[in-house]
């Protein structure tokens, strides 16, 4: 396909969200769509990989990197200071001589549809986390302004939360919902700006998620039906398509790791990753080496705190990345069969693509949702440790999970193979690529 539609991609700076938007990039310019990316300098090593590979089709937009207030919430005042683009971009527009047809932006961005209404275009939603999760964060900012929901005074954070409007009526822990949902603060303009943007989401025309029907599709259907239009696509798990690590990063393994890796039996080795933001406090590291030492499996752990002591008694039965792990690549490696995860949805996609058991570790945002749906729904995962970010788990408890997740018996381990393949189906000629299918066209009939 070829043809000159030409869209304005909007991510927001941080790592779990513009990777996956980019990957989406990747696919759309593939298809012959002409892309400009709205970038800062801070982020534009990511997209120097594309720019190479598609040098007359994709462009950049240059923007500073997002201020910080020290005053108010620091996602809140990265998503307000974005807001400042919003007359470079029209100034841009305008002068363009193939102006975008459709603004594709990341949920954080809401005021983006405002920006898409006054150059008369469409504005897509690009939805970074599940649906499940999304629908239970677009539900807490309806309803948290009306009547205070999430952080009334006699709400303690053990209070249980239900929505029942949701399919399945989750029910969580207040200190399982996402702080920055619960903590809203009326007539602070700030939040009411933040409030008004996600509201905007609901209202937008379209709306993509990294997510896929045999994953999510009860979701899918409950997001159509409040959004009240079938423009709702899922077209992931957005992974690379042809073996690069995602980022820009270099998509080879470590020559040692990989070494290592080549030399364990199949499905040995237990991959334990808390995301790039996430750090173990001194007693939980404490807690999850302890486990390890207890344990049989192989592992590798990708954590901060690990002492010489404990790398002398593990031996090469364990193996310590210090600071960035190819992620992929190791999680589809022969050897590796249960991945210890903090259940950020982009770890949660790569977990299942590549067929490996979940054992769940959620620290924040809309992880507890994750868990959720990965132990409690699909039946993919066991939780490694319960309860709040800081709460530790028992060492004899978790060596034995780890253990028992390299048990081919087990049925978590069925089923996430069995998700595995729905999932390599999706993107190959399955229900991700009909939607991404149906949203090229419909772009491009704009």
């Amino acid at each position: 396909m070829t043809h000159s539609t030409h869209l304005l991609v909007y991510p927001f700076s941080s790592s779990g969200h513009i990777i996956p938007l980019l990957d989406l990039t990747d696919t759309l310019l593939r298809r012959g769509l002409t892309i400009t990316v709205v970038i800062s300098p801070l982020n534009l090593p990511l997209l120097d990989p594309l720019l190479s590979s598609h040098p007359s089709s994709l462009y950049k937009l240059l923007s500073p990197d997002p201020e910080i207030n020290l005053s108010s919430h620091p996602l809140i005042s990265k998503v307000i200071s974005t807001q400042k683009q919003f007359d470079p971009i029209v100034k841009w527009f305008r002068s363009h001589p193939s102006p975008p047809v459709a603004i594709i932006s990341d949920f954080f961005l809401g005021w983006t549809s405002e920006l898409a209404s006054q150059l008369g275009i469409r504005r897509v939603v690009f939805n970074p986390s599940g649906v499940f999760g999304i629908s239970i964060i677009q539900t807490m900012w309806r309803d948290a302004a009306e009547n205070n929901t999430y952080n009334s005074v006699d709400k303690d954070d053990n209070s249980l939360v239900s929505f029942p409007e949701i399919p399945s009526s989750p029910e969580f822990q207040m200190w399982q919902l996402p702080t920055v949902s619960r903590n809203f603060k009326k007539r602070d303009p700030d939040y009411e700006s933040f409030r008004k943007g996600m509201l905007a989401n609901m209202t937008s025309w379209g709306s993509v998620y990294n997510t896929f029907e045999d994953l999510e599709k009860t979701y899918m259907d409950h997001m159509k039906k409040q959004m009240g239009h079938d423009r709702v696509w899922a077209v992931g798990p957005l992974l690379p398509k042809d073996g690069t690590a995602r980022g820009g990063a270099s998509a080879a393994p470590p020559h040692e790791l990989l070494t290592w890796l080549d030399n364990k039996p199949d499905e040995s080795v237990v991959y334990i990753c808390f995301g790039s933001r996430t750090t173990l406090n001194e007693k939980q590291m404490s807690a999850l080496t302890g486990a390890l030492e207890l344990s049989n499996v192989n592992f590798i752990l990708c954590a901060k705190g690990s002492d010489s002591a404990f790398k002398e008694r593990v031996g090469d039965r364990g193996f310590i990345v210090e600071g960035w792990a190819p992620q992929l690549a190791i999680l589809r490696h022969r050897s590796v069969g249960s991945f210890v995860t903090h259940c950020g949805w982009n770890s949660t996609l790569e977990g299942i693509s590549a067929g490996v058991m979940l054992l769940t570790w959620p620290m924040g945002a809309d992880q507890y949702a994750d868990e959720k749906l990965l132990v409690d729904e699909l039946g993919v995962g066991k939780r490694a440790c319960e309860g709040e970010p800081d709460n530790v788990p028992d060492s004899v408890e978790l060596a034995r999970l780890l253990d028992e997740s390299l048990s081919g018996e087990i049925l978590e381990r069925v089923k996430v193979k069995e998700l595995s393949q729905a999932a390599n189906k999706a993107v190959n000629g399955g229900t991700s690529i009909r939607d991404l299918d149906m949203f090229v066209k419909l772009i491009c009939e704009l």
